[in-house]
């Protein structure tokens, strides 16, 4: 029998174009591995580093033993979609329909690539809101679309939106506009005012709007969150999106919603079913029993803001400067009196040197804009927050 050689190492078998050639290694994974390296407390990755609430826990265990553990429904476990209907009813005062109008998702970037892919084609603008999320781009990128980018604007008093330019940069082409309120990674809330001006921009068009409201349940300072689903103008052309991993402190189980009028749904589950069908069963039941109590997502804010007073009260000692950290739990601080270093080069220098790990707002921009501002995460244990601002007591 003939035997065959394998190909020469540097010889590949075969040349695949990307799909996504601008992608390369987050500044998330360098940032992890530098922290990791020098034994630096890693205020960088947005995820907490304390555990959820044991009820949460079991609840999902009885669920596995009382044999949830098949497919569900591939929308979700009419369960957990009628406790989501019943939240955003009680919180926002719009009713959606669970059978036809609420889909789990396994994460909100699932959900939000869904949302994407179901209503940009190719030659589809989409307007971005920078500094945003690293997911955005290469999902409106994957769909054929073209993502157009308006920079908030950043002062004394934090960032703002500036809506004049987000509605010069509309076009006939214009599909789809992205909006982020808590935002990551500046913490800036959406006022009413910002609705309105939304509402504005998008009356009497065809775009529609994708809301990404993760972090709903983390503004503080007693303000609300003003969800898409409090204006009945804006929920009717809008997918709103959440994440269950936000709220109760489990962002490994990647599992997260979208409510949207029917006929938007509809479009998004002809995606999903196709990229991910449906959602780990006995965490669906699991969070469904969990919901019953709201205590866990109505006192999140004040949980949260202890902890934010908490870090910003230890960093006044610093030369960092605070910008407003009106929701999420990220802080961003500008840097400009402690060094005149590119932030990804600061960020880079205060993981190594000072042992605390921080993310570079440059890295939010399609075309990295320099602010000398980088972004913490307090969404940790206290003693961890005490020893990132012993070390940072320095500056």
């Amino acid at each position: 029998m003939q035997t065959l050689s394998p190909p020469a190492p540097d010889q590949p078998l075969i040349s695949l174009q990307s799909r996504l050639p601008n992608v390369g290694t987050t500044i998330f994974t360098v940032m992890s591995a530098l922290a990791s390296e020098k034994g630096a407390v890693n205020l960088g990755q947005g995820f907490p580093d304390f555990d959820c609430d044991p009820a949460l826990v079991d609840a999902v265990t009885s669920s596995m033993k009382e044999g949830f553990n098949q497919y569900p429904p591939m929308t979700g476990v009419p369960a957990l979609r009628e406790a989501i209907a019943a939240k955003i009813g009680a919180l926002y005062g719009r009713r959606y329909d669970p059978a036809s109008e609420i889909t789990i998702t396994a994460g909100a970037t699932q959900a939000l690539l869904t949302a994407i892919l179901c209503t940009v084609h190719p030659g589809d603008e989409v307007l971005i809101i920078e500094p945003v999320y690293d997911s955005y781009v290469p999902s409106i990128e994957l769909a054929g679309g073209k993502p157009v980018f308006v920079q908030m604007e950043v002062g004394a008093e934090g960032y703002s939106i500036p809506w004049a330019k987000v509605a010069a940069a509309v076009t006939p082409k214009t599909r789809l506009l992205m909006i982020n309120s808590p935002h990551n990674p500046t913490g800036t809330v959406l006022k009413p005012s910002d609705m309105q001006a939304l509402a504005d921009i998008v009356r009497g068009t065809e775009i529609l709007i994708v809301s990404d409201e993760v972090y709903e349940h983390m503004v503080y300072d007693g303000a609300r969150h003003e969800s898409v689903c409090r204006y009945p103008e804006l929920a009717a052309r809008s997918f709103v999106v959440s994440s269950f991993g936000k709220t109760y402190h489990v962002t490994g189980w990647k599992i997260g919603f979208v409510a949207a009028p029917a006929a938007l749904s509809a479009e998004f589950r002809k995606v999903h079913q196709f990229n991910v069908f449906t959602v780990n069963t006995p965490v669906q039941h699991g969070m469904a029993r969990h919901m019953a109590n709201p205590a866990p997502y109505l006192d999140l804010p004040a949980f949260y803001q202890r902890k934010r007073d908490l870090f910003r009260d230890g960093l006044k000692a610093t030369r960092f400067r605070l910008l407003p950290s009106e929701g999420t739990y990220f802080q961003c601080v500008d840097y400009s009196a402690i060094s005149t270093l590119p932030e990804a080069d600061f960020a880079k220098w205060l993981t190594a040197e000072i042992g605390v790990a921080a993310i570079p707002v440059s890295a939010f921009y399609n075309e990295p804009r320099e602010s000398g501002i980088v972004r913490f995460c307090f969404a940790k244990k206290d003693e961890t927050l005490q020893t990132a601002l012993q070390r940072l007591a320095s500056l």
